[in-house]
């Protein structure tokens, strides 16, 4: 029996497809219920993009190649899927696209590109719980680069729900956050991580005059992607061999692809669509939900029973991201 492998054109249909159904799904709508529907829908896509960037911690705790190396793998097989996807909404606007759009994912790309290094190492270098908890503690630093880069301060209900998810991250780091010099230097890389998560998204809203979402995230990509290559070629001649590019066995290989398509070109694409379409602070809320789709993806592949306070901090979290959902509505 002969068997037929989808091409790169269906993968790419992939991602583009998740954002053509809301579309199309928002423009069903009344007029009374669409701005609700739409918020609704938008969030809801939030939360799927979320998770899907949660399985990266799988992936890479499976995958033994060096951090630089997977990260700029992993990018440039998100960059080349969406490519075809790129040329499609080019010639829609290729009028309205100009040169500053193009340059303008030149910084974001090069922050995403810092992140996935970063984090990659970091969670290698301490705890999986660690390693979430800093990385997920987004909602602290984002209202600072909200203000910086735009000029957007926090609603009152913003900040309420600030607090909340910020208490249940404290629940977290109280019963669950083990501080030992074995992982302080992991801890330490995985909060610069953050810092550069935060920065990364924050761009993204800065730059959501870009017509369509394909014409910013995949030049972004191909810029993280080279970026992450350079830095591995420069690594591997000054510091270690290994860094550098090189025949990966087919297994390695299965979780590179996976990474490139499930949590970046879904994942992430959706976090920046969703810094798009809504406020900045409440998708760094909903983007806390990461640790807990992680600590239950752990249970079932690594057997790592979660504490009592994951459940905790999840009703927390839940109550916060209800906050903020229903105050962009209200906003609306």
């Amino acid at each position: 029996m002969q068997i037929s492998f989808p091409s790169v054109d269906s993968y790419s249909a992939i991602g583009a497809g998740f954002f053509t159904l809301a579309s199309r799904s928002q423009t069903m709508c009344t007029p009374f219920h669409t701005t609700r529907n739409r918020t609704l829908i938008q969030i809801a896509l939030l939360i799927f993009g979320v998770f899907c960037c949660a399985t990266a911690a799988i992936a890479i705790r499976m995958s033994g190649i060096h951090n630089v190396t997977l990260s700029a793998l992993r990018l440039l097989v998100a960059a080349l899927v969406l490519t075809p996807v790129f040329v499609r909404e080019y010639r829609k606007h290729c009028e309205s696209y100009t040169r500053h759009d193009l340059l303008a994912t030149i910084w974001p790309g090069i922050l995403l590109g810092i992140h996935f290094i970063t984090w990659i190492a970091g969670i290698r270098m301490t705890t999986v719980v660690n390693g979430n908890l800093l990385v997920n503690m987004v909602p602290i630093a984002m209202p600072f680069f909200l203000l910086f880069l735009l000029r957007e301060r926090l609603t009152a209900r913003e900040w309420c729900a600030t607090g909340i998810a910020i208490a249940g991250m404290t629940l977290l780091i109280g019963c669950d956050f083990a501080i030992s010099r074995e992982f302080f230097a992991g801890d330490i890389v995985c909060f610069v991580s953050m810092l550069f998560f935060c920065f990364y998204l924050a761009l993204s809203r800065k730059y959501r005059h870009v017509k369509s979402i394909w014409l910013y995230v995949v030049p972004l990509y191909y810029v993280a992607a080279f970026f992450c290559l350079l830095a591995s070629v420069f690594w591997g001649l000054v510091m270690d061999r290994n860094v550098l590019p090189q025949f990966f066995p087919a297994k390695e290989w299965i979780w590179i692809v996976y990474l490139g398509i499930v949590p970046t070109v879904i994942g992430h694409s959706i976090l920046n669509y969703s810094m798009k379409k809504l406020r900045g602070q409440v998708v760094s809320i909903l983007t806390m939900g990461e640790f807990i789709f992680a600590g239950t993806m752990a249970y079932f592949f690594f057997a790592q029973v979660p504490h009592w306070s994951l459940y905790a901090a999840g009703v927390l979290l839940l109550i916060s991201g209800i906050m903020v959902a229903s105050g962009e509505h209200s906003s609306d």
